[in-house]
């Protein structure tokens, strides 16, 4: 989900950041198609402001954050390193990583805060407003469709083309799930991610978390909240969903999508690579149904930079970090639609739309003026994401209610919501 350090450096040399003998170390995670492309943006600005970044990968990101904290503890941690929606919190909570507040709003910040989307910042930003990382990945969640399993399945008009119109409710995804179930094919395969759950919740107009995301899980006395659950439990129980974690074993809903076995599947645009190297394929987008038709708040995944508060060098640190989130920064790295991320810094949307992959790639855009970070009550609670899958996976598979399931998760996360 950056050109910094010209606007930081401004060729004075008295910060030390453009000096011969600095250097610094970021890292992240990524396949070696995404590395790469981290690669060119780290030498571009190497050779454009005469430094020394050093580019760490990791391969994967599970154990990230864990690895870093380690390496934080150990004082041998990298100046600059990406964090997830998920982990952040934790480093802002021990005070490893650098508020930076005062120097995004400097004069030498490649990048200022204003130039983000509100709701892109989420736990990054503390409820006084000091802000620990800056968004560099940002992906809204979008529906994707199997063109060939909707139109063998008889159905006509595009769900794109209905959202065009205002035309796309969840009566109308209902109504195309039932044709492709009676051919027997995968209707919606529902992941069991919260962003995913509690975005058919805000799509309905309903509230998850109270006091905009950080405090108590109030949506088991939402009525809209609840409908939209209850609308959920019903399709599945009637096979025109299926969630996902019963699917054999193997078979992930990408591939279920790829092999023309399911209509649609929910994801941001990290799908869209894989999805361009399968041959034939048909694919295109379409927001979450609204219960109006219009497009209506969704969660978006992010991650976010952050600067080692430890570093000994503040300015090419933090002179990299701005460069890297700005405008040129982000242009670099995702010019080529090739998938990486929806731009988080504003002005530079074209680098998805001129493509046109996928058709209405426009979604993305459109979800990211009004979308939210993952709620920060949420984030700031190690573990509580994954018992509140567990106890929803309970009335996706088994026999519970809809108000039962919602009171058990207030009941389990209600009291270990800490302040955020």
């Amino acid at each position: 989900m950056s050109t910094l350090l010209q606007a930081c450096g401004g060729g004075d040399s008295s910060n030390g950041s453009n000096s011969s003998n600095s250097s610094i170390k970021w890292s992240t995670w990524g396949d070696a198609n995404i590395m790469e492309r981290f690669h060119q943006v780290t030498d571009k600005y190497n050779t454009d402001h005469h430094s020394n970044v050093q580019l760490i990968p990791v391969p994967a990101f599970d154990g990230f954050a864990a690895k870093v904290l380690a390496q934080l503890n150990a004082g041998v941690a990298p100046d600059v390193f990406y964090l997830g929606d998920i982990d952040i919190i934790k480093f802002i909570q021990n005070q490893t990583i650098t508020d930076l507040t005062p120097l995004l709003n400097g004069s030498k910040s490649h990048v200022k805060p204003d130039e983000f989307f509100e709701g892109a910042w989420g736990v990054a930003k503390t409820t006084d407003g000091k802000i620990y990382g800056v968004p560099n990945d940002l992906e809204p969640l979008m529906l994707w469709y199997n063109k060939k399993v909707l139109k063998d399945a008889g159905v006509t008009v595009m769900p794109a083309d209905l959202a065009e119109s205002e035309k796309w409710t969840r009566d109308a995804f209902e109504g195309i799930l039932q044709k492709v179930r009676s051919t027997g094919k995968y209707g919606y395969l529902l992941d069991n991610s919260t962003m995913q759950m509690w975005s058919w919740i805000t799509s309905n107009g309903g509230t998850v978390y109270d006091n905009a995301g950080r405090g108590s899980f109030i949506a088991n006395k939402d009525s809209k909240a609840i409908e939209a659950f209850q609308w959920l439990t019903d399709n599945i129980k009637s096979k025109n969903i299926t969630y996902s974690g019963s699917l054999p074993k193997g078979q992930g809903d990408d591939l279920a999508f790829t092999t023309n076995q399911a209509a649609f599947i929910c994801a941001g645009r990290w799908f869209l690579p894989e999805f361009k190297k399968t041959s034939g394929l048909q694919y295109d987008i379409v927001p979450i149904p609204s219960n109006t038709g219009k497009v209506a708040p969704v969660a978006m995944a992010l991650s976010y930079m952050v600067m080692n508060k430890k570093t000994k060098n503040p300015d090419l640190a933090f002179d990299f970090l701005s460069y890297y989130v700005s405008k040129d920064g982000e242009t670099l790295r995702l010019q080529g639609n090739d998938g990486i991320s929806t731009p988080s810094v504003k002005g530079i949307d074209h680098i998805i739309l001129d493509g046109k992959d996928p058709e209405h790639a426009h979604f993305f855009i459109d979800a990211r003026a009004i979308g939210y970070a993952v709620f920060p009550a949420e984030t700031g609670t190690p573990g509580l994401a994954y018992d509140i899958q567990s106890t929803c996976e309970n009335l996706w598979l088994q026999n519970s209610t809809v108000q039962a399931t919602l009171d058990k998760v207030a009941a389990t996360v209600n009291p270990r919501i800490k302040p955020v």
